[in-house]
């Protein structure tokens, strides 16, 4: 009998610490200190592509975002209306002020984005960090790491496998290991590579 997959393990939820870092640990740290209060800065600022890690850091800074101080977060900036773009420009400059915090995040540097003239200026007033694409290793560590946040096991030939079968950004990545989660689980298989081919085949990859 075919034991039903459930949905018993949800991927964490976006922290500081399950973070992949990769050469970003310097935007890390301010990121985590503004949330936390520590930074003299008020304004920080990232940009970088699909699946660079922005919304994951803006996500984890609002979860973990001190009571004492407003912090103002503003994900996806180069898609905000008119009237978004006067919220986040008052907001920049409240915090410019010492009311508050500002961490926002785009797909462009600040001078690069289709926005008011004196909002880009603004964005570039603080620190401004590029977030850039994590390496194979990275990646690998990462698969490892949400793996066994489900209590699965991968070895090094799975893990190469997915980085060269599958697209290589983390939100492929996580979908997958929640696929071989399933999987596995409705067929009471360890995770090995001839199941790894079929979950694949099956979810039509």
């Amino acid at each position: 009998m075919q034991q039903l997959p459930l949905a018993i393990s949800p991927a964490p939820a976006p922290t500081f610490d399950n973070f992949i870092e990769g050469a970003n640990s310097e935007a890390l740290l301010r990121v985590r200190e503004l949330a936390e209060g520590d930074l003299r800065e008020t304004i920080v600022y990232l940009w970088g592509g699909p699946g660079s890690g922005r919304s994951h850091l803006l996500r984890a800074a609002a979860a973990r975002a001190v009571p004492e101080r407003q912090l103002v977060v503003a994900d996806d900036v180069d898609a905000l209306d008119g009237p978004a773009q006067i919220s986040l420009f008052n907001a920049i400059n409240l915090a410019r002020e010492g009311r508050g915090a500002v961490l926002a995040a785009g797909n462009a540097p600040p001078g690069q984005l289709a926005l008011r003239d004196d909002l880009r200026s603004r964005l570039g007033w603080g620190l401004v960090y590029q977030l850039k694409a994590l390496t194979d290793d990275d990646k690998a560590r990462h698969l490892r790491a949400e793996a066994e946040h489900r209590g699965l096991r991968l070895s090094d030939e799975v893990i190469q496998y997915l980085l060269n079968r599958l697209p290589r950004d983390l939100p492929s990545l996580n979908s997958a290991i929640e696929l071989l989660d399933r999987y596995s689980l409705s067929r009471q298989r360890h995770i090995t590579l001839p199941l790894v081919r079929d979950a694949l085949k099956a979810d039509g990859q």
